[in-house]
C-alpha cells in the first residue's frame, strides 16, 4: 500500500476531483485543496467513503494569494506530516479577441493558471526538501501552452509560461531528487471549462454550438477528445518512481494533435 501524500490544488470538482479520487484508489493520502471549500470537503468526503477516514482532507486555498498558499502549506503538514506529490490543477479561461480582451480577464488568467503554479510549488517544494523527499511536482497545463490560441490569449500566455517555469524548477529541484513536468492536455470536451466556451467557439469558427465538439474532434488524429482518464493514466506515471529519470518535460495528452 501507498502511503504518499499528493496534494491537489482545484481538487474540488470536475477534472481535479477526478484526479485526486484516483490517487485516493491508488492508495495515496490525499490533502484536496480548492477555492471553494465546501467542494473540496466534499470531495475528500468522496475520498474517505472509497479509501477511509485517513485517506483525504479538505482544504482552502486562493492559489492567487500567497499568504493563503504559505497558510495551506502549513496546514497539510500539520495534517498528514509530508508532502509527496504536488498536482496544480487549478485552471481558467476567458475568450475574446484580442481586440476585446479586457486587461483584468488577462491578468486572473495569468495568476490563476500560473502565478498560482509558482506559489504552490516554492511552498510545497519546501517540505519536500525539508524531508529529504523525492517528490514530484506535476502542472495540469494544454496544448495551448505549446502553439496559440485564436481568442484564447491569456490562457494561452499563462499555459506557455508553465512551460518555462516547469523546466525551471526541474533545474532548480533536480539536486533533491524533485522531479517537475506538465502535462499539456488536448480539449476536454465534456469539461464545464469547454462546455462554457462553447458559444464563443461557434461564434469564432462561423457554425452552430451543436456541432463545435465535433469541429474539434475532427482536428485530432485518434478522433476523440482527451478524457480524464488519459490524463489520471499519465499522471500515475510521472508520479511514479519509473518516471525517476525524467524531469522538465512538457508532455502531450493530445490524441496527436499537437507532437512537439
Amino acid at each position: 500500500m501507498n502511503t504518499k501524500v499528493a496534494v491537489v490544488v482545484g481538487g474540488g470538482q470536475t477534472l481535479g476531483a477526478f484526479l485526486a479520487v484516483g490517487l485516493a484508489e491508488q492508495g495515496y493520502r490525499v490533502a484536496v485543496a480548492d477555492l471553494n471549500q465546501a467542494n473540496a470537503v466534499k470531495t475528500a468526503a468522496e475520498i474517505q467513503q472509497k479509501c477511509g477516514r485517513q485517506s483525504a482532507q479538505g482544504f482552502q486555498v486562493d492559489a492567487t494569494d500567497e499568504q493563503s498558499v504559505v497558510a495551506l502549506a502549513q496546514q497539510v503538514d500539520q495534517a498528514f506530516g509530508q508532502v509527496d506529490l504536488l498536482v496544480y490543477s487549478a485552471g481558467v479561461a476567458k475568450a475574446a479577441p484580442i481586440t476585446d480582451f479586457a486587461l483584468n480577464d488577462f491578468e486572473f488568467s495569468v495568476k490563476v493558471n500560473l502565478t498560482g503554479y509558482f506559489l504552490c510549488a516554492r511552498e510545497f517544494a519546501k517540505l519536500m526538501i525539508r524531508d529529504g523527499i523525492q517528490g514530484r511536482i506535476i502542472q495540469i497545463n494544454s496544448k495551448s501552452g505549446k502553439v496559440g490560441s485564436k481568442h484564447n490569449s491569456g490562457y494561452s500566455a499563462a499555459k506557455f509560461g508553465g512551460v518555462g517555469l516547469t523546466q525551471s524548477l526541474a533545474l532548480d529541484l533536480a539536486d533533491k531528487g524533485i522531479t517537475v513536468h506538465s502535462l499539456m492536455l488536448g480539449n476536454l470536451l465534456k469539461s464545464p471549462m469547454f462546455q462554457s466556451l462553447i458559444p464563443q467557439y461557434a461564434e469564432k469558427l462561423g457554425i452552430a454550438v451543436q456541432e463545435v465538439e465535433q469541429s474539434y474532434i475532427d482536428k485530432v488524429p485518434l478522433k476523440r477528445g482527451c478524457d480524464y482518464q488519459d490524463v489520471l493514466n499519465v499522471l500515475l506515471f510521472y508520479a511514479s518512481e519509473q518516471a525517476s529519470y525524467c524531469t522538465g518535460q512538457s508532455i502531450n495528452i493530445t490524441g496527436g494533435q499537437v507532437m512537439l
